[in-house]
């Protein structure tokens, strides 16, 4: 937000409004979409109060905050959430708003409706620099703080999208460059002809358009940087290359060993007249090197191919006799973007072609020596869903020469694409029916028709009237495109918008390939973002609608449901992206997965419920689910005897109910794929007490300890994960201990997956409070194991083991002498409160109290520095760390001078404002260490001038009675402190 609002978005003349234009309509809707789902993907960050808040002229009037977190007073309207002064995080007085956070800027979009882009505007066109609102004048760094760091994300976004039209528009594009190099790197060897010692980016990592350079240096056109080492200049090479052009940099040290780049050479066309003009050895190589190109008779086909204008000559090009594997698909691409007038020109032999010549014949010259192009990468935008583990980031595609020991297939393979480029609609048809002919599935057969340029060719068929033509391509890309490289390609070349084209046609058979076939290339987010902004998202739900009831079909029938299952696979594809399934829900597909959930098919319920795993992390898709009674099928499923269907199911009630069937399918230990998704299911699942009843029910815990052993660790994670929390239930620790479940989970401990040790640390920890459990958990060595992984780098597992060592120090008969036969074991729990995990720091806090109370290990602890490490942390507002943090403080200051040397750290006054906190229970353990730190005099005054009285008598009225006796004794040390005062003062 801070370098795009500055320079990217486009301001009237007048500078007080932001012009109506393409740029700034993508910059705003990405800063719409990221501000209305802040709040559920960084549900803290969004909470944070701004330094100073957001105001504006709002559209909005009271009536429309609708729900129960505003009052609203008339015209006013105000939130119930009010900052440390007592004002409101949102307030309304038309026709002026004042925000505090991104909570509320997220709720104010979502009750604006259709006014959503005219809010955002008229926020930004006032608060024209709002990361020093949010942050303050001197904001602080990525690493410091998240929220920094999300909107720097943020900004790098929307940077990439103002960038695309800049590099669009001078004569020089990434993929030229990236070609020169190519070009340039063949010059480059260790022999005596060599010309160049090296050629290299100054930076590895490529952007989704291609660059290379930071996004705020791409906003002047800069593309990348280049070193390039010759045989006859001196010093190094430094090259910029810029869409309008490259020149030579030179290189300057500056303070503390950096380095800045200042132009010192003219502006060249591009990086290999450069080098002629600046080393006549090169010069005299690339010469020699035309020379011999011109020389080959395939590249003088491609060095005179031009483009001509079928609609306006009439005339019909061929220029796909030229021998097309030598060009690749990228660059080919690439060149006919950067067409003069960027119009699509038709090649039509004998079918309506796409043209896919080339242009210019440098670039061709290029190509053809190079035979090799990149592939940019697809980045998709930040809101793409987290859960995308497929493919999500496109590879760069570095394509090698061919082999000459290919099979036979290859090469005839070869032979029939070349036919299928010129021949006629009959012998098209006859061509496709042999290729078919072919395993396709082979990745030599797949690669085979994508290096003589067929695919371009299959796409092309896509847009002829011949059904038939249209059928036969499209049932070889639907085999074809199971390969990554191939459906990459297949987006590269404009094949998925014919497709959702396709899904328009009256042609069930069309439509059912088209759909299958965007279900395989839709498997990366560019390409499922192309099928969305297309309307394929749409049609594709429409696709759902047929009526599955009924074992026996007619023919017709069965036809409507094939096309519905293909519609099922491509959205299921699709619904790895959080847009996505918000373009579903909307287009109406959920009452239409709730009625395909109902069909008998086996193959139609499988994509069906596929989809639905998917769209369920989202919250209004599980209520529609709910509210559907789409839970009952899931679960009816979950009993048939398709595995896979039963996996999907079992993957799905991760987010239900059901609980019955998925106890049933533990027994289905074989199928270590379908126990993974049971066992995780009976985890998330056990969350709810309810739902543990039920399992304590039907004997799940029993089974559960039984897969302790001899399981892979994914299925472990999940049945350990069960099993800690059922045993938060009392009468469950008994039933793991006679069922044989404490050793298997302490020999555990000693694992390595660190998802396993948080989650047996957790059920070890819930069954030490069992004293009889902790009595086998203190045989087996259970608590030096726990201790051990206090060691542990990963902070999830030092906060998971200092939480289960906490129930073992309360339960052991002598817990003092168990914790001091760790040898090094209270120096190490005490260093731990340098972490920077709150997390951890709450856990060890918790630890410390245990610990402090026994004498000998207090006594050790302070040894150990723990008074100054605990009175560091008081400066806190997180009340989980604030509750542990003042029951650790409380503990500690019954040993010697503690309570004194607490206070001189500065541990009072904050630990006073603790009880301005709603948590109780934070109340309750600050009262206590408050009581205990009025003990010292000066402690007492100090409190007395942080005004804690009058909190403390509120405290007193409570009905927790601990709460009450620590608040009134610790009034009660104060009072006679101030009477001691006055007698000595007055007599």
């Amino acid at each position: 937000m801070g370098v795009t609002l500055s320079r990217a978005i486009q301001w009237s003349s007048d500078g007080d409004k932001l012009e109506i234009s393409p740029l700034n309509n993508d910059i705003l809707n990405e800063i719409l979409l990221f501000t209305e789902e802040i709040d559920d993907r960084y549900p803290q960050e969004a909470r944070i109060q701004f330094s100073e808040p957001l105001q504006w002229k709002t559209s909005l009037e009271a009536a429309d905050f609708t729900t129960d977190i505003y009052d609203t007073r008339g015209e006013l309207a105000v939130s119930l959430e009010c900052d440390d002064k007592g004002r409101p995080l949102l307030q309304l007085s038309p026709p002026d708003i004042t925000v505090h956070s991104f909570c509320h800027l997220s709720n104010l979009l979502q009750l604006s409706k259709d006014k959503k882009m005219k809010e955002v505007q008229a926020c930004l066109e006032v608060n024209r620099e709002p990361l020093k609102k949010i942050f303050g004048p001197v904001p602080p760094t990525i690493h410091e703080d998240k929220l920094f760091n999300i909107l720097h994300q943020l900004d790098e976004k929307l940077l990439s999208i103002a960038v695309r039209p800049v590099m669009g528009e001078g004569r020089l594009s990434p993929a030229a460059v990236d070609t020169e190099v190519d070009l340039l790197k063949r010059f480059c060897g260790t022999g005596e002809n060599r010309v160049l010692k090296s050629v290299r980016y100054t930076s590895d990592y490529v952007f989704s358009n291609g660059c290379r350079s930071p996004p705020w240096r791409q906003m002047d056109g800069e593309i990348c940087s280049l070193i390039i080492e010759t045989c006859d200049t001196e010093p190094t090479l430094f090259i910029t290359c810029n869409t309008s052009g490259v020149f030579l940099d030179e290189k300057i040290n500056g303070e503390e060993g950096e380095y800045f780049y200042m132009r010192k050479s003219e502006v060249y066309k591009d990086i290999i007249t450069l080098l002629k003009n600046k080393s006549p050895h090169f010069a005299a190589a690339a010469d020699e090197q035309d020379s011999a190109i011109q020389d080959v008779p395939s590249a003088k086909k491609i060095l005179h191919v031009e483009t001509v204008d079928v609609e306006e000559t009439g005339q019909t090009l061929k220029s796909y006799d030229h021998e097309e594997k030598n060009v690749p698909e990228k660059a080919r691409q690439q060149l006919v973007r950067n067409k003069p007038g960027g119009r699509k020109k038709k090649l039509e032999p004998s079918l309506k072609w796409k043209n896919l010549g080339l242009t210019s014949s440098y670039e061709c010259m290029c190509v053809c020596v190079c035979a090799r192009s990149k592939s940019p990468g697809g980045a998709d935008d930040f809101s793409e869903s987290s859960s995308e583990d497929e493919e999500d980031e496109e590879q760069p595609e570095r394509r090698t020469e061919i082999p000459t020991d290919l099979p036979s297939e290859y090469w005839q393979i070869q032979k029939l694409v070349k036919y299928l480029k010129g021949a006629n609609q009959t012998a098209t048809v006859i061509v496709l029916c042999a290729l078919r002919d072919f395993n396709l599935v082979q990745e030599t057969c797949q690669l085979a028709i994508r290096d003589v340029g067929g695919l371009e060719v299959l796409i092309n068929l896509l847009d002829t009237d011949d059904i038939r033509c249209k059928i036969g391509s499209l049932k070889i890309l639907k085999e074809i495109s199971c390969n990554s490289q191939i459906r990459q390609t297949i987006a590269d070349l404009g094949g998925l918008q014919t497709m959702v084209s396709i899904l328009d046609s009256p042609e069930k058979e069309l439509k059912s390939l088209a759909a299958e076939t965007i279900a395989n290339v839709a498997k990366f987010r560019r390409a499922r973002r192309t099928v969305r902004q297309h309307g394929g998202i749409k049609r594709l739900v429409e696709l759902l609608d047929c009526v599955p009831d009924g074992v026996s079909l007619s023919a017709e029938q069965e036809r409507d449901a094939e096309v519905a299952r293909c519609g099922a696979l491509a959205l299921w594809s699709c619904s790895k992206s959080t847009r996505n399934k918000e373009a579903i829900r909307r287009a109406g597909g959920i009452p239409l997965l709730a009625r395909l959930l109902k069909s008998s098919q086996k193959n139609m319920l499988i994509p069906v419920v596929g989809t639905l795993q998917e769209c369920a992390s989202e919250k209004s898709y599980r209520i529609a689910i709910q509210t559907e009674g789409m839970i009952e099928d899931l679960v009816k499923n979950l009993s048939c005897d398709n595995q896979e269907l039963q996996m999907h199911c079992a993957s799905a009630i991760f987010k239900y109910d059901g609980l019955k069937p998925l106890v049933m399918l533990l027994n289905e230990a074989e199928n270590k794929q379908l126990l993974a998704a049971t066992t995780g299911a009976i985890w998330k699942c056990s969350i709810s007490l309810e739902n543990v009843a039920k399992f304590q029910e039907y004997k799940a815990l029993e089974i559960l300890v039984g897969l302790l052993k001899d399981q892979p660790e994914e299925v472990l994670v999940n049945v350990v994960g069960a099993l800690g929390e059922c045993a938060q239930i009392l009468e469950n620790l008994s039933t793991i201990r006679k069922s044989g479940g404490i050793q298997p989970l302490v020999n555990l401990l000693t694992g390595t997956n660190q998802a396993l040790l948080v989650n047996v640390t957790r059920a070890v920890g819930a069954c030490a409070t069992d004293p009889e459990n902790m009595v086998i958990i203190d045989r087996l060595d259970g608590v030096r194991l726990l201790w051990s992984l206090l060691k542990n780098p990963n902070p999830e597992v030092q906060a998971s083991a200092a939480w289960a060592i906490c129930p073992c120090i309360e339960n052991a008969k002598d817990a003092g002498e168990m914790v001091r036969s760790f040898v090094g074991g209270l120096e190490l729990i005490v260093n731990l409160l340098k972490s920077q995990h709150k997390d951890v720091l709450a856990s060890v806090c918790a630890a410390i109290a245990k610990i402090a109370k026994d004498v000998e290990n207090l006594a050790v602890i302070t040894d150990h520095g723990v008074v100054p490490m605990l009175a560091n942390l008081t400066n806190t507002g997180d009340d989980k760390l604030r509750r542990y943090l003042a029951e650790a403080i409380a503990c500690c200051c019954t040993w010697g001078s503690n309570c004194v040397s607490f206070g001189e750290a500065g541990a009072v006054a904050p630990l006073v404002h603790y009880l301005r906190s709603k948590d109780p229970s934070v109340h309750q353990a600050t009262a206590r260490a408050l009581f205990e730190l009025s003990k010292d005099p000066n402690n007492c005054i100090m409190m007395h001038e942080n005004r804690v009285v009058k909190l403390l008598l509120i405290m007193i009225g409570s009905t927790d009675e601990i709460l009450q006796e620590a608040a009134a004794s610790c009034v009660a040390n104060i009072r006679r402190l101030a009477l001691a005062n006055d007698k000595a003062k007055y007599g």
